[in-house]
């Protein structure tokens, strides 16, 4: 039995772009239930409030999409009691480690190079069609493993918004949720709240000036073209959502009515 969560919004100290992702609609008039599906960042800084907050949701599973290079920058989820854990990683480890490097390392004249002139962007654009293309069996698996057992259920990787929000875009789809109302929610992981903290090595203001930082926006900004590049990949590759659920996951249509069972109103 799920718990009820509150109707606002906690404030979690160490935890970023919590969210509960209930209430959003299909377009048969359903709603997704609240307290069944959450999105974040890493909980790997999470105060002893913030888990005692994360304790009281009642949580089966916590699907960490980080990979062990993110996991050695960051440091490992805090531990829930009675929680499953299960890492499932949505870029490889050496996937861009010299480009994040770069990223807090780099100074302005390597970043115009690595960044500008929308290069971040289309990184960024690339980097989402990969994820639902190529990730096939790892989005299979939390499909089945929500339909089966595995809710409430909280979804992140490090900063709440690529690889969790696709993944969260991914569920929805299955769901029948709207695209515009998935759209909403994935952009709302830029309030200045909910916002990855980029860390910068050296000092003094060059590290975060504003021409750098412009230059990094682009890699943390939640941005429709982003997710809707994800959309297009699979209409592409699959032709349609009912054909990418069947094929591409291997949703058969009684697991995916369960699932809309376990977590639609």
């Amino acid at each position: 039995m799920t718990q009820q969560v509150p109707s606002t919004e906690p404030e979690l100290a160490g935890v970023r772009n919590f969210r509960d992702v209930g209430g959003l609609p299909t377009v048969d008039g359903r709603r997704v239930r609240h307290g069944v599906l959450f999105r974040s960042g890493h909980l790997a800084h999470a105060t002893e409030q913030d888990a005692e907050f994360l304790a009281s949701l009642g949580l089966h599973t916590i699907f960490d999409f980080r990979n062990a290079a993110d996991q050695k920058l960051e440091g490992p989820d805090v531990e829930l009691p009675g929680v499953r854990n299960l890492n499932l990683p949505l870029t490889d480890p050496a996937h861009g480690a010299e480009f994040w490097t770069m990223v807090r390392e780099g100074d302005t004249e390597q970043l115009r190079g690595l960044l500008g002139d929308g290069k971040a962007a289309h990184r960024m654009v690339t980097s989402y069609r990969t994820i639902v293309r190529d990730r096939t069996e790892e989005h299979s698996r939390v499909l089945h493993d929500l339909a089966e057992d595995s809710v409430p259920a909280l979804m992140h990787c490090a900063a709440g918004k690529d690889r969790a929000g696709v993944s969260i875009a991914v569920t929805l789809l299955a769901l029948g949720v709207e695209r515009d109302a998935i759209l909403a929610d994935y952009l709302e992981s830029n309030a200045k709240h909910r916002r990855y903290q980029v860390r910068r090595s050296g000092g003094g203001d060059s590290a975060y000036s504003p021409e750098v930082m412009e230059l990094l926006s682009p890699l943390f900004d939640a941005r429709a073209e982003y997710l809707t590049a994800a959309f297009e990949s699979i209409d592409e590759t699959w032709g349609d959502v009912d054909t990418y659920l069947e094929q591409g996951l291997e949703l058969a249509p009684p697991t995916r009515e369960r699932l809309r069972a376990r977590l639609l109103d």
